[in-house]
């Protein structure tokens, strides 16, 4: 069978509930032989990462509640703040060497890791060569297909992970009866597996303490475990097949025979109940979960499983269309790690593989992005690493703020509120770390990682890097995500709601800043997260006073709290005393070669290209850098990106999207996206073709490398702000518009002035815009060079032919 046809074969499988059928599918011509050619599914806690091997399938499985730890109740470092004077007369002498060591003292213990649950095994009994083999992914409603065949035997296997029944269930059609065993493994110490009738049970605990994998200490230490103590998970798998009886054995596993369809229902759930409560004496009841939640699916056909999920993921996913032109019919023959490596190395024009990517984002927030509490990590939900990379954690220094950029601007505002929900955690720990390590009574903060179990003291175990471990910010910055749901929703019921936890990372950083010798408002010590500064004595260093990024998150902060506040008619004081405030932090300042500092001082930097642009903030996805209110800034943010330049990682390329967006540069934006779409092979490869550095695998996933769900989310949000941009009273269409998209359309994206928008563009122009609002008032529309003042009534479409 030619390709072209296998692709039709593809596309008639995934019989696409959507017109988005023939632009939303990601497909494969062969199995996958590492993880970054996989396609993953998620239920927004389950999750799947599909290999479609017709040999061995190998299906591997997370739970995002399955992490190790514990709830955090003691402080490591008591009275840590005590360091902090010495560290500012350190920096105020210059001792830049002593305030880097004090440094340490102020670090406590390090976060959680984020674990695998183990792998479903399908072993297929007819080892023969299988031929005309096609792998798909469908965006449009979240259904995952191998289709293949073995002599004159036709197999395939559809793969879903139901929100609806909280499983992942597949199914293995045949046209002519197989044979094969099912069975579970894991990397768990002490997981259980045992089969009885046609299902199998597993059950493991995951360790109450972990260090991270990159710290250099002999593996077997890094991990202690007690039966009584740690999460726990059961994993329940069921097989329903046709034909003679399933077969149980006492490795357990399960043999289907002469089977023309079978269904296998996977069902898990932990016991983790809260980042506060211990799961040994207040967890949940997860063994009653995990088998009800598999024998409710096994008592519905698949085909009623499959229908429930399609509606529920459709109603999120469906909302948003865009359009940004019209690929070569040959091009969708590729297979997608072809396509994106001709996209890569050929600068092809390809719009729709564009489109993709940008509904693949909105795709894995839904399917990451649906337990309370629990926010989408470092890898969203896919991880396969007992000690993973960074411990799969919450690193708020960038990553776990970019993972929801596009959660209100693309629709799916509901994918916000894991979290929402976790940031509210976080002052239960944060008030203790903000008065224990920093010595501030008001108010709470988080440093740079967290876990499931909300942790916010600085890590390091008193040995880290400044570079990384004493970044104090994560609290404020991830505070403005409250008010951001709030312009997007205006809704005031949640703003009252949350206020407290925002008004409290702001309380923080004005006890937190201090007066330098001229009266500004600075912090000392602070750090720009994750890069040196070139110190007077010659040495890269990283703590310094008034690192610009920290007083940008600030400013940010603050005006966010005052606007609640106003919104909410209440704390005049407190209005008032953060206006104070603002008069008087330290003013950004230009560089010797026209960029925006990165420090207080111009200093050199150890890597001028570094990855990181916190000093950015205020661009992106900060608001007060604009080129209409600060021209010069503006103009330095951009100089600062053009030192930078575009070999960068993956998430960082992203970001870089979002700020070229802002700064209206249409033609940069575009070639950092591209660059954002460089073809990197998987990590494990080492053929003739080895790629390495940032950009995008085979499967679409952001290479940093490694595979860090960031890039995806931030990039998303970049192509959303190349067409549309907004703040609470203008909306701003097509601001970066690229001469690549010159004809094109979008639908159901949202704005800061809590409307919807749809338009369609022709030759680079707006031709027609709807407006969906839900609240009253007066905003302006800027279009094609001109500025429409539109009158807002809730709930009544309005409509501007241009």
């Amino acid at each position: 069978m030619k390709l072209s046809n296998r692709i039709c074969v593809c596309m008639s499988l995934l019989a696409a509930t959507t017109s988005k059928a023939d632009t939303s599918i990601l497909f494969f011509d062969r199995p996958a032989d590492y993880f970054e050619e996989t396609f993953v599914i998620g239920n927004g806690t389950q999750g799947g990462i599909i290999y479609g091997n017709p040999s061995k399938e190998r299906i591997s499985l997370n739970d995002i509640t399955f992490w190790t730890g514990e709830p955090d109740t003691v402080v490591y470092s008591p009275g840590a703040y005590k360091y902090i004077p010495d560290i500012r007369t350190a920096l105020d002498n210059g001792n830049y060497d002593l305030a880097e060591e004090l440094q340490q003292k102020v670090q406590g213990h390090y976060s959680a890791n984020y674990q695998p649950i183990g792998n479903v095994l399908i072993d297929f009994a007819d080892k023969s060569e299988a031929r005309d083999y096609v792998r798909c992914l469908n965006l449009a409603d979240a259904t995952a297909k191998v289709n293949y065949t073995k002599g004159c035997n036709e197999i395939t296997t559809e793969y879903i992970a139901s929100a609806p029944d909280s499983v992942i269930a597949i199914k293995i059609s045949a046209t002519q009866p197989i044979d094969f065993t099912i069975s579970f493994e894991s990397p768990i110490q002490n997981c259980l597996t045992q089969a009885s009738g046609n299902g199998i049970i597993a059950e493991g605990y995951a360790a109450y303490f972990s260090l991270p994998k990159y710290l250099k200490i002999p593996q077997e230490q890094k991990m202690r475990y007690d039966p009584n103590r740690g999460i726990r998970f059961r994993t329940e798998i069921r097989a329903i097949a046709s034909g003679d009886d399933i077969i149980h054995d006492a490795n357990g596993s399960l043999t289907v025979k002469n089977a023309l369809e079978t269904t296998i229902i996977i069902a898990i759930a932990t016991n983790f109940n809260g980042p506060d409560l211990n799961t040994a004496t207040d967890g949940t009841d997860f063994r009653t979960i995990a088998s009800k939640r598999a024998s409710r699916a096994a008592s519905k056909t698949f085909d009623k499983i499959r229908k429930d999920h399609i509606a529920d993921y459709s109603s999120f996913f469906s909302r948003v269309n865009i359009n940004l032109g019209k690929s070569e019919p040959s091009l969708r023959e590729l297979p997608t790690d072809k396509r994106l490596k001709n996209y890569s190395d050929n600068c092809a024009y390809d719009p729709d593989l564009e489109e993709l990517y940008f509904d693949y984002g909105r795709y894995l927030l839904i399917c990451c992005s649906r337990t309370k509490c629990v926010p989408a990590n470092l890898q969203g939900l896919w991880n396969e690493y007992m000690l993973p990379p960074w411990s799969s954690n919450y690193t708020t220094n960038i990553n776990l703020e970019e993972n929801y950029w596009p959660a209100e601007v693309t629709n799916l505002s509901e994918m916000h509120m894991p979290l929402l929900t976790f940031i509210r955690q976080l002052p239960r720990t944060g008030k203790e770390t903000a008065r224990e390590y920093y010595g501030v009574n008001r108010g709470w903060c988080l440093g740079q990682n967290s876990d499931i179990w909300a942790i916010t003291n600085p890590v390091g175990l008193n040995s880290g890097a400044p570079l990384w471990a004493n970044w104090n910010m994560g609290g404020a910055w991830l505070a403005t995500h409250i008010w951001e749901h709030y312009l997007f929703t205006r809704d005031e019921d949640f703003l009252r709601e949350y206020y407290p936890t925002l008004k409290g990372a702001a309380e923080f950083c004005l006890d937190w800043m201090i007066e330098d010798k001229d009266g500004k408002l600075i912090t000392s010590p602070s750090t720009s997260p994750e890069n040196y500064f070139i110190a007077p004595n010659g040495k890269p260093i990283a703590t310094s006073t008034g690192a610009v990024g920290e007083l940008a998150i600030i400013r940010q902060c603050l005006s966010d709290t005052k606007n609640a506040a106003k919104v909410l008619r209440s704390d005049s004081e407190f209005v008032a005393e953060i206006d104070s405030a603002l008069t008087k932090i330290a003013p950004y300042k230009i560089g010797s070669a026209g960029q925006l500092q990165e420090w207080a001082c111009d200093f050199k930097e150890q890597d001028p290209k570094h990855r990181h642009q916190s000093h950015l903030y205020g661009l992106y996805p900060g608001h007060h850098i604009t080129l209409s209110e600060t021209p010069e800034l503006a103009k330095a943010a951009a100089k600062t990106l053009d030192i930078k330049g575009e070999n960068t990682t993956g998430w960082s390329a992203a970001w870089r999207v979002n700020l070229f967006a802002r700064l209206a540069e249409s033609p940069k934006a575009y070639a950092m996206l591209r660059r954002l779409l460089k073809y990197v092979t998987p990590d494990k490869y080492n053929g003739p073709d080895k790629r390495r550095g940032g950009g995008t695998y085979p499967n679409l996933l952001d290479a940093h490398t490694p595979f860090q769900i960031d890039g995806n989310f931030g990039g998303t949000a970049g192509i959303t702000e190349m067409l549309l941009q907004s703040t609470p009273t203008d909306i701003t269409l097509l601001p970066a518009l690229p001469e690549q998209w010159k004809d094109g359309s979008f639908s159901g994206l949202r704005t800061r002035c809590g409307v919807t928008v749809d338009a369609e563009w022709h030759s680079g122009k707006v031709t027609t815009i709807r407006l969906y609002p839900i609240s009253d008032g007066d905003i302006s529309v800027r279009a094609n060079g001109n500025v429409i003042p539109v009158k807002l009534q809730s709930g009544k479409t309005i409509i501007l032919e241009l």
